[in-house]
């Protein structure tokens, strides 16, 4: 047990180093930079004509609304920018080290097959989590500085899930790399992801107009890939109450239930482990 733990943390070590040297996670932080510093130059004209423009009595409630609603558009963002970098980073996780035989140098050596989809899980992990916790907090602090100290409901939760969120698109990105190329894995996971916001939507609308079939569409989809759901979740962690009554991204009609996060981290560690048996079965 000792010496798998060492060999995993070995490979954790060398993926996340890995990550590091690659430029698409630079240029991904840059943008991710670039969207914040933008974010608060709009936070801070937006408060600017509320002071000026809105009378005392309303000012409160107007800057309340509007930090609710910049904070949700952003972390709508934020969501998406969490879900292409897992994605790209790690898509040739396994598939790019069978692709280029750099699998028989690693495999070769006295280190298991589940060790090493462990270790490269975990680097990669500890990769999405830094980032959603950095651009998080970043765009949670401009909003509390600019618009008069708001905070979410529930930051830490909804903070949670959005990580939760990567680490589930991760260990399906990772199992996909086991059985696809690196092209066609990106190929299908694009297509999960646009079928579980399709079905997140359709739900949404069928809750919306009583639709059981549309709501029943939309379980279906969140049960393929909970992606879409968690958002939901966030969201509504990060949402006052009021402000969730439409058909948006941020809209919460259809609300999952804590359930639905056991089922996530069912899923997530389901998959993980389905990626390390496939792996270990594959002739190459």
């Amino acid at each position: 047990m000792i010496q798998s733990l060492h060999q995993i943390g070995v490979i954790t070590r060398l993926t996340f180093r890995e990550v590091q040297r690659r430029r698409l996670l630079w240029i991904g932080l840059g943008l991710g930079g670039a969207f914040v510093a933008l974010f608060a130059l709009g936070m801070y004209f937006i408060y600017q004509d509320i002071m000026q423009h809105v009378s005392e009595g309303y000012r409160s409630m107007a800057m309340k609304q509007a930090s609710a609603s910049m904070l949700m558009a952003g972390m709508y963002v934020i969501n998406f920018l969490i879900v292409m970098i897992t994605v790209l980073t790690s898509v040739g996780s396994i598939s790019g080290e069978i692709g280029s035989n750099t699998i028989h140098t690693i495999a070769s050596k006295p280190i298991r097959r589940w060790e090493i989809v462990m270790g490269k899980w975990l680097g990669f992990a500890i990769m999405i989590s830094l980032y959603t916790i950095l651009m998080s907090l970043a765009l949670m602090g401009i909003v509390a500085v600019i618009g008069g100290g708001f905070i979410p409901p529930h930051p830490i939760q909804a903070l949670l899930i959005l990580i939760l969120e990567g680490l589930t698109i991760l260990s399906v990105t990772v199992l996909g790399s086991t059985v696809f190329s690196t092209l066609a894995n990106g190929v299908v996971i694009f297509m999960l992801y646009g079928v579980a916001f399709v079905g997140g939507w359709i739900e949404q609308i069928g809750t919306i107009v009583n639709s059981q079939v549309a709501q029943d569409l939309g379980i279906v989809s969140s049960l393929l890939l909970p992606s879409e759901a968690l958002w939901r979740l966030a969201s509504s962690s990060l949402q006052p109450s009021g402000i969730t009554e439409s058909i948006t991204p941020f809209a919460v009609a259809s609300q999952p239930t804590p359930a639905f996060v056991v089922y996530s981290l069912l899923y997530t560690s389901g998959l993980l482990i389905l990626g390390m048996y496939v792996l270990g079965q594959k002739d190459f």
